[in-house]
């Protein structure tokens, strides 16, 4: 019988580009995400590898949708051996120009849909005996990045989250993979949002972040796809994607000059004091 995969944030991007690694493979593929029409053309593509594929519309930030996804996932497959956690928002801007509002919007994007399906998930986990989470982190998971403060924050803790629950869930049969790649060529700029000091300097941080993305060494969605499979097939639990591991190794050996050089690309208009 086959394997079975539940994937957050799958309509898109890295979600998508797993989906298909996993379909591949030979898995049964759940795919959720919050946009219907995405996430069904998605599950079209999928399908045509897949043995099974279920597509279920979820905004993984309301715990009673998870829930529910959670409970359809189990009814029709009987158990999930994988879970990915993979929906996220990017937000970048100096730090006292976030509202309270997009704070909750990057957190409760980043880490509480990571909580809440590792919170309805993880019981079926338990009772079956085995099972594996993956939780899509970020390089700035592991490297504080300046005028990205919210965004590193929800990052840092899902590193947290992850190596305690790895700590925790091991004996249990349960293994925990934080997979940590650098910024990724895909239409996650879609969802991004950019505080400034004015309008001027928010328009300047979008068109950087483009910048950045058009460099051809920046990896793809299915970079990191292939670096989330290779974790499951051989239950790691730490993964550097790429060009991440230059950025942690950096941080290692010259972590004043690192940050010396992230603040000078990443303040624009913000002023030094």
């Amino acid at each position: 019988m086959a394997s079975t995969v539940l994937i957050t944030g799958a309509s898109q991007g890295i979600g998508k580009a797993t989906s298909l690694q996993f379909a591949h493979n030979g898995y049964n593929v759940i795919m959720a995400a919050r946009t219907v029409d995405r996430l069904n053309a998605a599950a079209e593509e999928v399908k045509a590898f897949a043995p099974s594929v279920t597509a279920i519309p979820t905004d993984t930030r309301d715990p009673e949708q998870v829930r529910k996804l959670i409970d359809q996932a189990i009814a029709q497959y009987g158990s999930i051996d994988v879970l990915v956690n993979n929906a996220g928002i990017y937000s970048s801007g100096p730090a006292d120009s976030f509202s309270l509002a997009e704070w909750h919007t990057t957190l409760d994007t980043n880490l509480w849909g990571y909580i809440h399906t590792i919170h309805f998930l993880l019981p079926h986990l338990i009772a079956q005996g085995h099972g594996m989470i993956v939780n899509v982190s970020s390089s700035s998971g592991k490297v504080p990045i300046p005028y990205l403060v919210p965004y590193t924050t929800s990052k840092f803790a899902i590193t947290g989250l992850t190596q305690s629950l790895q700590s925790e869930l091991s004996p249990k049969g349960i293994t925990v993979c934080g997979i940590y790649p650098n910024l990724i060529k895909s239409n996650f700029m879609e969802r991004a949002f950019f505080p400034g000091k004015d309008q001027e300097d928010a328009i300047a941080r979008r068109k950087q972040l483009e910048q950045v993305l058009n460099v051809p060494v920046v990896e793809k969605p299915e970079d990191v796809a292939k670096a989330i499979w290779n974790a499951v097939k051989h239950k790691k639990t730490d993964v550097m994607v790429g060009s991440a591991n230059a950025s942690l190794i950096s941080n290692k050996l010259f972590p004043d000059f690192l940050q010396w050089a992230m603040r000078r690309t990443f303040k624009n208009s913000d002023k030094d004091y």
